[in-house]
């Protein structure tokens, strides 16, 4: 131990991050391969098992077998304690255990903490970890309540109600997309009830933590002269954008294609149900492979966006993609400086936010020219829904996941490993060190364009 943790100190808090989350793979291979977690006769391959728990910390819900005819009770009940640890975050679940036995959270765990939530500063870490554990177990709790009385006479007991009900919310909320049906939500097509339901839940897991807490604060009234901040109005509005333009966008492209013959209603639920759950849930209320090539392209880039910093997602994240276009806008417009919400982005963060999306993209093309390499029967546009659905932890699939090689399935595993520790921390693992420098350079112009 006392090895571990002098070599521990030599990293950044980014590269222990990632060692985590490492172990956090290693700890769900081993749970969801416990006696009794598979159901009698049940044989899972070892790469199909690795896959499987690597899915589960990513929360990304992609899978190479059926969850609901594989695992047992007791099976289900790890894959939930494994999402939990992947949705909530590794430190949040290791802080929160801290706490309850009274243990002194260091300097070092709150710079591990304010990493894994892509925090700025070390005020308030702690306080930000016991309000995501209360909020998102209170809402998987309430939800899985609401599930569990409203499919309870479809159940022969309350019990199996109940385990759906609980297993439905927490697969909501934390964004995984698991289901134990085997059909996702396709079961409920005409369930406006179910469906509105559960697109509250991964709203709320999306959204950003940060945003949830602001919110209980502004309700609470505990706070005098409380104010929202730019992380919240900036997540909130690109999110709600989002979420309108796509649902508009897969509605008009499929009201002509795979829409024919539904009536308005069910269009328009189809349509915002898959924008939604595109962001990082992966949950489908239809054949998603009817959508035409236009509509998968639409998710595709939905799915890589992503969902919020600071959340259950993974992708690029909402405020990068608004940085990045608010950025656009104002040099088209030739302004020097960004001004939102009677705010200025200070240039560091656009900085961030054009170095994720440059690696981001270099990430799906390198992982493209793999997988044509590796599965060359597969169309681009599957490889690509696959590609950025795994990298944006979404887990929504055009039902190639299953039949990808060993190292399809490998390269699948690493895109969602990135998307889960997120890119920041991703590319600081790589680099290392910061390194101050104590002198300058002159600067020089290049011609750009």
């Amino acid at each position: 131990m006392k090895f571990t943790r002098e070599n521990l100190r030599r990293f950044t808090p980014a590269q222990i991050i990632v060692f985590y989350y490492f172990l956090a793979i290693t700890f769900s291979f081993i749970v969801l391969n416990l006696p009794g977690v598979y159901l009698p006769g049940v044989h899972v391959s070892f790469i199909d098992s690795l896959f499987t728990a690597v899915s589960a910390v990513s929360v990304t819900g992609l899978t190479t077998i059926n969850i609901g005819e594989t695992y047992s009770v007791f099976g289900l009940s790890m894959i939930m304690l494994v999402l939990q640890v992947g949705g909530i975050g590794i430190m949040s679940i290791g802080t929160f255990f801290w706490l309850l036995i009274k243990k002194r959270i260091g300097m070092r765990e709150r710079q591990l903490i304010m990493v894994d939530h892509n925090q700025y500063s070390l005020a308030g870490v702690v306080y930000l970890i016991r309000q995501i554990v209360k909020i998102i177990v209170a809402i998987e709790i309430i939800g899985g309540l609401i599930f569990t009385f409203y499919i309870r006479s479809s159940y022969d007991t309350f019990g199996e109600a109940f385990l759906n009900g609980i297993f439905m919310s927490v697969s909501a909320t934390t964004n995984t997309g698991f289901d134990i049906t085997g059909e996702s939500l396709m079961l409920y097509f005409d369930d406006y009830f179910i469906q509105t339901i559960t697109m509250l839940l991964i709203i709320l897991g999306a959204i950003g933590f940060p945003v949830l807490i602001e919110v209980k604060s502004f309700f609470s009234k505990k706070v005098p002269n409380f104010r929202f901040s730019l992380f919240t109005k900036i997540t909130t509005a690109t999110f709600g954008i989002l979420l309108i333009w796509g649902a508009f966008l897969i509605f008009i492209l499929e009201s002509m294609n795979s829409f024919k013959g539904m009536a308005l209603h069910e269009k328009v639920f189809t349509a915002l149900f898959h924008s939604v759950s595109s962001r990082s849930a992966g949950l489908t209320t239809f054949d998603v492979t009817k959508f035409s090539d236009a509509t998968d392209l639409v998710i595709s880039s939905l799915m890589f966006i992503g969902a919020s910093p600071s959340s259950v997602g993974g992708g690029i994240r909402t405020t990068t993609f608004a940085i990045a276009i608010l950025f656009l806008i104002n040099f088209a417009r030739g302004n020097e400086v960004i001004h939102i919400f009677k705010r200025q982005i200070k240039l560091i963060d656009i900085f961030r936010a054009y170095a994720v999306i440059l690696l981001a993209v270099l990430m799906v093309f390198i992982a493209m020219i793999l997988l044509l390499i590796t599965e060359p029967e597969m169309s681009v546009i599957a490889l690509l829904f696959e590609i950025t659905s795994a990298f944006g932890t979404c887990g929504m699939s055009l039902g190639i996941t299953a039949d990808l090689s060993v190292a399809g399935k490998v390269i699948i595993m690493i895109l969602m490993f990135i998307g889960r520790v997120g890119l920041i921390s991703f590319l600081f693992t790589l680099g290392g060190k910061t390194k101050k420098m104590h002198y300058h350079f002159p600067k020089e112009r290049v011609i750009i364009g």
